[in-house]
């Protein structure tokens, strides 16, 4: 709606993993660099975790882009499954494998023939497993005993898992003792950390939609970054609600005022977040040194606690 009036060529913030769109924080490229090492030294198991709308998804599928054509890539995003027939069915799914008519043994018995087939061949298997943090203990220790076959055939299969942070508190149970210990690298992806990269990344997809980086006016970034805690998603809601605000308005730039309407009249949509979500009206104000030092430490202490995750050794069982 908004598109030709302030010169874009496609929406800027459309919440759609976009790889095109990616904005590389020094976090994006620390991710990306270990999941592309991941891939070059061929890694056993991967995790990548990190907060609703941090950005995962759109990672993986920006490593998709870079990965050479000699390796065979399936992704699963339906983790939602009753059963393991199911969840199995959903792997062949991905490498384009029949899956339809089959027992548990012949699902298991002709995705290992796939695996033996393409090791044969030269061509590693890596299975990327997103929004893993609905796996629960039974089914990851199914994908365990599924990646036993590494040891007899060599490195047949990768695994990375993509999800949130409670997809850690799965791992850590007890029961998954040995899966846990096979995990070669994690990391997680947090929020952005400052009003300065949310003003980078603000124009960042500005520029990559056509339009011109200026579009906001240069004193909203520490109120959206605010608002949204960081994440990605929340900022591209809240700017792409600023951009139809002003487009009705006429509003060649988008100011503080504006972005503060958006924050406003969504606040219940972000208050469930925990984020802090004011308006210049309010008592407290954005600007308060205090008030900014309060939220940044709430916002490192979240981080910092979901960093903390076991020390796992790349030994397998």
């Amino acid at each position: 709606m908004y598109e030709s009036f302030y010169g874009f060529q496609r929406p800027p913030f459309l919440a759609v993993p976009d790889p095109d769109m990616l904005f590389m924080t020094p976090q994006h490229q620390r991710a990306l660099a270990l999941l592309e090492y991941a891939f070059m030294a061929r890694a056993g198991f991967c995790v990548v975790t990190g907060e609703v709308g941090a950005g995962k998804t759109t990672l993986v599928r920006r490593l998709l882009q870079k990965v050479g054509s000699n390796v065979e890539v399936g992704l699963v995003s339906n983790t939602t499954c009753e059963t393991f027939e199911e969840f199995i069915q959903w792997i062949l799914l991905a490498f384009d494998l029949d899956y339809r008519g089959k027992t548990k043994v012949e699902l298991y018995d002709a995705f290992v023939r796939y695996l033996v087939e393409q090791f044969r061949k030269g061509r590693p298997v890596t299975l990327i497993i997103d929004e893993a943090q609905h796996l629960g203990p039974k089914y990851l220790e199914q994908l365990r005993m599924l990646s036993n076959v590494n040891t007899e055939k060599g490195m047949v299969l990768q695994t990375i898992l993509v999800g949130q942070p409670e997809l850690w508190d799965v791992l850590r149970r007890p029961e998954l003792k040995q899966f846990a210990q096979r995990i070669s690298y994690d990391y997680f992806l947090g929020p952005l950390e400052t009003p300065d990269l949310t003003g980078q990344y603000v124009r960042h997809r500005l520029a990559a939609a056509g339009g011109s980086p200026e579009v906001f006016e240069e004193d909203v970034y520490l109120r959206i970054w605010d608002a949204s805690g960081g994440v990605p998603r929340l900022i591209n809601l809240i700017c792409d609600t600023a951009l139809v605000y002003g487009y009705a308005e006429e509003l060649k730039r988008i100011p503080l005022r504006i972005v503060n309407q958006v924050i406003k009249d969504k606040e219940l949509s972000f208050a469930p977040l925990g984020t802090s979500v004011r308006t210049r009206d309010d008592p407290a104000d954005t600007n308060n040194a205090d008030t900014k030092a309060t939220a940044a430490g709430q916002r490192m202490k979240r981080s910092t606690i979901e960093r903390a995750v076991l020390s796992i050794n790349k030994g397998t069982e």
